[in-house]
């Protein structure tokens, strides 16, 4: 984790940020960052991630109401958490104490730009109702949380499919086949999904109303993944169509291995049953990290299957290998055991 880590401080150093530095892509590898943090008790984690907080001024991105946007409002929030300084949060508590009082009552069909006012696309929900629920833990107040709950189901509703236990893209997918005829079911976006709930659970109180419902589909979810694993530990682009782009995949393995790993540490996944699962994915993604530190393997932004190569990195596959790596570290110092 050190090693994956410190090169991505390392590159931003020498070569500077490919992305804004409040963007959803940046945002989504700042989880992993602020988990290694926690992880390794080295501060300079923690010291990056307010220097850039602190120059963006604690910002989300220019869309209000985009998802992508506030993604990185759950790391403002986790940082808030545990220095208590109240700037952290101020600005992203403001655009939330706004967006819970809108109805988000339009379709969700995939036109006119809905991604910029709605929850349209599966992908939102590792941005958008993870940043809500991290504000409700930080502030204490529930009405960040239910209104990532309501929007959680408007969006389930309509790109979850039940007899796959998998989301669509967006709505241009919910028709989409493959070559081989399965429907288009997408590694990293189903990945933003999984990830996304074990974030939103967190967060949620053992007695919040509907917890169970979330688990239900928690669970529902890991089952269906698990056995989607290809024989090297990954998972490739395309879930249901894997030979199309037979090659592994690191982002949704990233995602898929922090999930099944934060369920078995919080008891919501048998251990016998996800742990073998969990390890073969981390040593699929462990062999694609390169001797500098760089990990390989990961699609490039998009938004449905594609091609990947040794040499693909992006920065979220660098948070989701953080994020499973700290999951793994927390289940061995508590099981005192060696993973071999």
């Amino acid at each position: 984790m050190k090693r994956v880590g410190d090169w991505q401080l390392q590159y931003w150093q020498t070569k500077g940020f490919t992305h804004k530095k409040n963007d959803w892509t940046n945002a989504a590898l700042y989880t992993g960052i602020f988990d290694l943090s926690r992880a390794s008790g080295d501060e300079k984690y923690d010291n990056k991630l307010i220097e850039i907080g602190n120059e963006v001024n604690w910002s989300t991105g220019n869309n209000r109401l985009m998802a992508d946007d506030y993604c990185v409002g759950q790391t403002y929030s986790l940082l808030y958490m545990k220095y208590k300084r109240p700037e952290m949060i101020a600005p992203f508590q403001h655009l939330a104490d706004s967006i819970v009082t809108l109805p988000f009552n339009e379709s969700l069909e995939w036109k006119n730009n809905i991604q910029s006012r709605e929850w349209a696309w599966c992908d939102a929900l590792f941005m958008g109702p993870t940043a809500l629920a991290y504000l409700s833990s930080a502030t204490g107040d529930p009405k960040y949380l239910n209104k990532a709950t309501t929007l959680w189901w408007k969006t389930t509703a309509y790109l979850y499919d039940p007899q796959a236990h998998l989301y669509s893209r967006d709505g241009s997918y919910l028709n989409k086949k493959e070559k081989n005829g399965e429907k288009v079911f997408w590694s990293r976006g189903n990945g933003w999904v999984l990830a996304g709930l074990a974030r939103v659970l967190e967060n949620m109180p053992t007695d919040y109303p509907g917890r169970g419902k979330f688990v239900a589909l928690f669970k529902d979810m890991a089952a269906k993944i698990a056995s989607l694993q290809q024989p090297d530990g990954s998972w490739h682009a395309s879930l249901l169509d894997p030979a199309s782009y037979p090659i592994k995949e690191c982002s949704g393995t990233g995602f898929y291995c922090y999930a099944i790993l934060w369920g078995i540490n919080h008891g919501l996944l048998n251990r016998q049953e996800y742990l073998p699962v969990a390890k073969k994915a981390w040593l699929a993604m462990v062999a694609a990290v390169q001797p500098d530190g760089m990990l390989g393997y990961v699609q490039p932004i998009g938004g449905s299957p594609d091609k990947v190569t040794e040499q693909s990195n992006e920065v979220y596959g660098t948070g989701a290998f953080l994020l499973a790596g700290a999951q793994l570290y927390q289940y061995l110092k508590e099981h005192k055991q060696k993973f071999k």
